[in-house]
């Protein structure tokens, strides 16, 4: 009765708990605004912090603005330095606006790749015919002055297939913000999601608004925040979209966990297959903001010594270290390798 998109059934499902096993949840909850040492790290809560916010709307404002002032002299950075250190998943309802507005910003310069088509050059290899002949009959045809062409150049595509599961979904809704961007900025992007079925919904991300475009997707995807099948979701991305999207030296965004439901040699294949038809296969994970993570999932083993580049996407950073890297071509950071060694 009361969700009515997708995107509401986790701040329900934190609303519902709260209500009905609030005996000191309360209690807890004004804990959770008092300082704490640092503790181990653990998955943060989707959607708990915006109930949080929810409960506590009603609270006095000086009481806000001296936990603000105390925060403030505790850590000594300014809120945009906060900001993108902080968790996706731990942020708020305007912290999250404001991200929204700084991946809005984000700019993706991909280097050019060169094409089978040629274009007028002043120093190409081939001399056009056409337009040498257009351009003598100026002149009455007493001089011929010779044009070239040469290569053309234009922007790889770009193909995103972004996890939906329920341990995925807050990350996946951010990237798709900046999906959104990036296909305001380009015309060959596409994106699909996947979580126990594979999803096209690169037409939904097309919308000028970005709010309509998240509403367009959550309308057309109907497993989401459910559970993950990686290996048959690729199976059907290279079955079926391979051939018409992985053109032109295209670079594959692949933002999951590892963590899959039915872990096989099945995904191990799919993985190969994939990285094999794209230029560069780019695996985002945002269990990688964990210093003690390790690469000892079965899902995580298979997928890792077919992929170019491992990177952590949980926050702003994060995504700012992405597009450099995606810039520059690639560096040490992101190698895969690093974390093979260490398994091993």
């Amino acid at each position: 009765m009361f969700v009515k998109r997708h995107e509401h059934s986790i701040l329900f499902d934190q609303a519902f708990r709260i209500f009905f096993r609030r005996r000191g949840y309360v209690d807890q909850l004004l804990a959770m605004m008092l300082p704490q040492a640092p503790a181990a790290p653990q998955a943060p809560q989707a959607g708990a912090t915006r109930v949080h916010e929810a409960l506590f709307a009603g609270l006095d404002d000086k009481l806000k603005q001296e936990r603000e002032i105390e925060l403030d002299a505790r850590m000594t950075v300014s809120d945009r330095e906060v900001l993108q250190h902080k968790d996706f998943a731990q942020m708020t309802t305007a912290e999250i606006a404001a991200a929204k507005d700084a991946i809005k910003r984000l700019v993706l310069p991909l280097a050019e790749v060169r094409t089978r088509r040629l274009k007028a050059h002043p120093r190409g290899h081939l001399i056009d015919v056409r337009r040498t002949l257009r351009a003598s009959m100026k002149g009455g045809g007493d001089f011929i002055d010779l044009r070239f062409v040469g290569p053309k150049t234009k922007p790889p595509p770009v193909v995103a297939l972004l996890d939906i599961s329920g341990s995925m979904s807050q990350y996946s809704r951010i990237f798709l913000h900046f999906l959104h961007a990036l296909t305001d900025a380009r015309k060959r992007v596409s994106t699909f999601l996947f979580g126990t079925r594979l999803t096209n919904v690169t037409r939904s991300l097309r919308e000028r608004d970005p709010d309509d475009a998240l509403a367009a997707c959550s309308a057309a995807v109907p497993d989401w925040s459910g559970g993950t099948r990686i290996a048959s979701s690729l199976r059907n991305f290279n079955k079926l979209w391979a051939r018409r999207v992985l053109s032109q030296g295209a670079i594959v965004l692949l933002i999951t966990d590892g963590l899959e439901r039915d872990a096989d040699d099945t995904l191990a294949f799919e993985i190969d297959r994939l990285h094999r038809s794209c230029r560069r296969l780019v695996w985002l994970n945002p269990l990688l903001r964990f210093e003690g993570f390790e690469a000892r999932a079965r899902g995580v083993k298979a997928m890792l010594p077919h992929v170019d580049d491992f990177r952590p996407i949980h926050n702003l950073e994060s995504m700012t270290a992405l597009v450099a890297a995606l810039q520059l071509g690639g560096d040490r950071a992101g190698d895969p390798k690093a974390w093979m060694q260490k398994v091993a």
